[in-house]
């Protein structure tokens, strides 16, 4: 008796070498040329993220000639205005050292700083709310600190807000561009001057900010579920939109029927055609987009422009669509624009709708024409000689013609009308049978 018979185990309870499935085997992956064993080691041998350097320059020989040697040597930086001396080490060559300015000093940039005089200042810069040596004070941070507003907030010695700082700055400045330029046109272009700072937008903005970056959890959830909500919607709308796309293409494209027939020299009876609607994109389908949009906080611009389109194509057929396309291809326009600026978008949009308004007027151009066409040439009225039918229900089985007087027609007409009650009459009742299936009669002794 061993463990196996003390725990119940059988015999052959653990598999054998033989049961076990051989491993496959691993892709042995050659060590790159160049690279030493440890450093591929580090990668984990997963391909580097930057490009690799060509495994020719990394054991690069050096020419015969030349001797290369690292010497600990001075230099100063332009940068500096104290001409401070440090010391680096530097790849000597054949004995000289290299010249030229530090190698890193092309990395120092400066802000250029407007300065003003005090003329200047008198006549173009005056503020009730600055004074003189406050407005210095603040320029010379300005220059000192490369305007990083919050450090020069930090160091003004009195109490002003960073928007404050930002506005007296850049209104000085604008107000120094345009005293000194010969003309407002010259300066039109400048940043200063084409993108003005706006003190209102920039303290709005960062209130938006803080009430973000301040929510709690709850309030997250609950944007999310107005969020899903805003989604659910607007797939129904979608939905809806999908199934009133046919009908609207069925009426697009009988509207198109009518128009093409009625062309001048067919026959068309004006009674019997309907002139096309005017299919023009509410302004309500602009507003619900609008909407569902400002709920989404960020979104791209292009994909605004697709819900505006397709907003403004909801009321269109698919003809019209594809007739807008052709237009706008035609008259050598993107169907979406290259560069979809808010400008851009807007002019777009009102593009199409100037082109669908285009084509619905020239639907109802088409349409008055035929029709003043069928006026003229009388077409649709009764051509004389024609034998006329009678109205009602006997229109179908009664001819009369012209021939024929008042009192005749009256005599055919009660005549037929009579045969058929008699007929119903003898279907409803189970009568006699026609003279054409009656039985023969039996005969009597007096016929004999």
């Amino acid at each position: 008796m061993d463990a196996k018979d003390i725990l119940g185990l059988p015999k052959n309870s653990f598999p054998s070498s033989a049961d076990k499935k051989p491993r496959p085997p691993k892709e042995s992956q050659r060590k790159p040329d160049g690279i030493s064993r440890e450093v591929y080691a580090l990668t984990g041998r997963m391909p580097p993220l930057m490009p690799s350097i060509d495994a020719s320059q990394l054991k690069k020989k050096h020419p015969p000639h030349e001797k290369i040697t690292w010497q600990w040597l001075p230099f100063t930086n332009s940068a500096r205005k104290d001409d401070l001396h440090l010391y680096h080490w530097v790849r000597v060559v054949n004995g000289v050292p290299p010249t030229g300015d530090y190698s890193f000093a092309k990395y120092n940039k400066s802000v250029d700083i407007i300065k003003y005089t005090d003329e200047e200042y008198e006549k173009h810069l005056t503020d009730p709310m600055w004074t003189k040596e406050e407005t210095n004070e603040l320029f010379d941070l300005c220059g000192r600190f490369d305007l990083r507003f919050v450090v020069i907030a930090d160091r003004f010695p009195s109490s002003r807000t960073v928007e404050e700082l930002k506005d007296r700055y850049y209104s000085v400045s604008q107000a120094i561009l345009i005293a000194r330029a010969a003309s407002s046109g010259d300066v039109a272009t400048h940043p200063l001057i084409k993108e003005p700072y706006n003190v209102s937008q920039e303290m709005e903005r960062k209130r938006a900010l803080s009430m973000v970056l301040s929510q709690t959890r709850q309030q997250e959830r609950k944007d999310e579920e107005v969020l899903v909500e805003a989604k659910r919607i607007a797939e129904l709308r979608m939905a809806s939109k999908v199934t009133e796309q046919p009908q609207l293409v069925v009426a697009s494209n009988a509207d198109a029927e009518v128009t093409e027939r009625a062309v001048p020299g067919e026959t068309i009876s004006p009674s019997n055609v309907q002139p096309p609607s005017m299919v023009v994109p509410s302004a309500t389908d602009n507003a619900s987009t609008l909407a569902s949009l400002r709920m989404l906080r960020v979104y791209l611009r292009t994909y605004a422009l697709d819900q505006m389109v397709q907003a403004s194509n909801s009321s269109a057929g698919l003809r019209t669509i594809k007739r807008v396309e052709q237009t706008l291809q035609d008259l050598g326009v993107n169907l979406k624009p290259r560069v979809p600026t808010k400008a851009v978008c807007a002019e777009h949009l009102e593009l199409r709708r100037e082109i669908l308004t285009w084509l619905n007027l020239q639907k109802q151009v088409q349409y008055k024409e035929a029709e003043g066409s069928s006026f003229r040439d009388g077409s649709y009225g009764e051509t004389p000689g024609t034998p006329k039918l009678l109205r009602g229900a006997d229109q179908d089985r009664t001819f009369i013609p012209d021939s024929m007087n008042f009192g005749d027609i009256h005599k055919t007409v009660v005549s037929s009308e009579r045969v058929g009650k008699k007929d119903q009459k003898r279907k409803a009742h189970g009568g006699p049978p026609t003279s054409a299936h009656k039985r023969p009669r039996k005969q009597k002794a007096s016929d004999l």
